[in-house]
């Protein structure tokens, strides 16, 4: 019975979002059971451009390190706004979606050309969560029971947590930066007026692979108010008097 259950749920979750965490949790189990090791999948620009190991453009956005906190706690986070943005605002363009993570991925690693950074998902769920967080600016979360504060604070106070916990914050402050960039050019700038238009577009060929056909019937979407998972993040329905 609880197979069944995980499979109708892993089947229900939105195509971008099932392939990501699955790749993130094969490439995981595959270095866990010594099938890979991490130095033949780690961001190197001199293997990549030179030696031609290409699948490191890939592959280093994949592993989150062993299977411990670190590993549950971004595994979690990725799945989850990736899913919620899947099933939410990005709602049947799944080539918009997609092309996202593409335009995401680049930025990275042309800045990781530059920092010393070795594998680069953590900063990927870190813009998943960024530009989440500033579609949902009513929804409120409460970290831990400590505080409670809107959607738009929640990378500030992953942030926050990183220096708590002694890790380096160019993860973090790198993907806080690439998904501002994302939502200024998606949804601010195209809205400006005067002189505001679309910068980014979705190529046809993407739109014509990737985009479902309308009306399914099947479809189960997460809400999007489910944002405080995990962590004490916990949501909280915004008062009646908010706008939304």
């Amino acid at each position: 019975m609880a197979a069944q259950t995980f499979q109708q749920e892993y089947m229900q979750m939105p195509p971008v979002t099932r392939a990501y965490t699955t790749a993130c949790v094969l490439t995981t189990l595959a270095v866990q059971l010594d099938l890979i090791n991490p130095f033949q999948i780690y961001f190197n620009p001199e293997l990549i451009f030179q030696k031609y190991q290409l699948w490191r453009l890939v592959t280093s956005f994949l592993y989150f390190g062993p299977i411990g906190f670190n590993f549950l706690f971004n595994i979690i986070f990725a799945y989850r706004y990736c899913r919620m943005l899947e099933e939410g605002s990005f709602r049947g363009r799944t080539a918009d979606f997609f092309f996202m993570f593409i335009f995401g991925g680049f930025f990275m690693i042309i800045i990781a050309l530059f920092v010393n950074l070795v594998f680069l998902g953590s900063a990927f769920t870190i813009m998943l969560v960024y530009v989440w967080s500033r579609r949902n600016p009513y929804i409120r979360l409460n970290f831990f029971g400590l505080m409670n504060f809107q959607a738009p604070f929640l990378p500030w106070v992953l942030l926050g947590f990183s220096l708590l916990l002694g890790n380096s914050v160019i993860i973090d402050l790198m993907g806080i930066a690439i998904g501002h960039v994302y939502f200024f050019l998606e949804d601010v700038f195209p809205q400006q007026t005067p002189g505001g238009f679309k910068v980014l577009k979705t190529p046809n060929f993407l739109k014509m692979l990737l985009d479902p056909a309308p009306n399914q019937e099947d479809y189960n979407p997460l809400p999007e108010a489910g944002g405080g998972f995990n962590r004490g993040l916990n949501p909280q329905q915004p008062d009646a008097g908010d706008d939304q």
